[in-house]
């Protein structure tokens, strides 16, 4: 995490977001911008959480730990994304880790604020549509992904972890994107043997290049792990 002295930035951003209204002129000296690079954790499951993040820009992905070490993908979050606002109102652990896909800049501020400015009209039905959104879509995520056949999991996958500028993703770890997507090493294989005689995907040299970017959506259906951007909050 660095952090990123720019006020300039921070006040761009949330012209852009129209949250200028929304967050209390109070509470808008004590935000803070950061970066974060990828696969750097903005949280990690089971921490207490001293900060509450605003995604600004890029793409983070939300997973789950079991007790047996298993990790489990329940989304990929786009701006305007909030992140530890559950777990700081209610003095909680966090309760899944969230790590950078992309370089991703973060609005965020230290959670001791929170208590002095949360009564505020604005900022408390912001951070209630939030929580009310997250919660819905977690429950969603959680009732409906592992119903799609592994196919449509991993075309979702891969559609979210690459762009057009950026088609490939290592094969290094296969293992742990089989745990995430929810399926086995072994069958996770024959499919990714599937999609690339189906000429969606190549994979050489250590990596799955996307080939065919509409072949792989209409392998999906829809991405069952974006829940679409938002750009504003009204």
């Amino acid at each position: 995490m660095k952090e990123i002295l720019d006020s300039n930035r921070i006040h761009e951003y949330l012209s852009q977001y129209a949250l200028d209204d929304v967050f209390p002129s109070s509470l808008r000296k004590h935000l803070t911008l950061y970066r974060f690079e990828p696969e750097e954790a903005l949280c990690t499951e089971g921490e207490v959480p001293e900060y509450i993040f605003f995604l600004m820009s890029g793409k983070v992905k939300v997973y789950t730990t079991s007790a047996e070490g298993n990790t489990l993908l329940i989304n990929f979050t786009s701006p305007l994304g909030v992140i530890g606002e559950i777990e700081c109102l209610n003095e909680l652990e966090n309760l899944n880790t969230v790590s950078a896909v992309t370089p991703v800049e973060a609005v965020g501020f230290h959670k001791r604020w929170l208590r002095l400015y949360r009564e505020e009209l604005p900022f408390l039905q912001f951070m209630l549509h939030l929580v009310t959104e997250k919660f819905y879509n977690k429950s969603v995520s959680l009732s409906f992904n592992l119903l799609y056949p592994v196919e449509v999991r991993l075309a979702s996958y891969l559609l979210s972890v690459t762009s057009l500028d950026d088609a490939k993703v290592s094969t290094a770890n296969l293992k742990d994107m089989a745990n995430l997507i929810g399926t086995s090493y072994r069958h996770l294989n024959r499919v990714i043997l599937h999609f690339c005689n189906m000429k969606l995907i190549e994979r050489s040299r250590g990596a799955l290049a996307v080939i065919d970017r509409k072949g792989l959506e209409a392998a999906a259906g829809r991405n069952i792990y974006e829940n679409g951007d938002r750009r504003e909050y009204r």
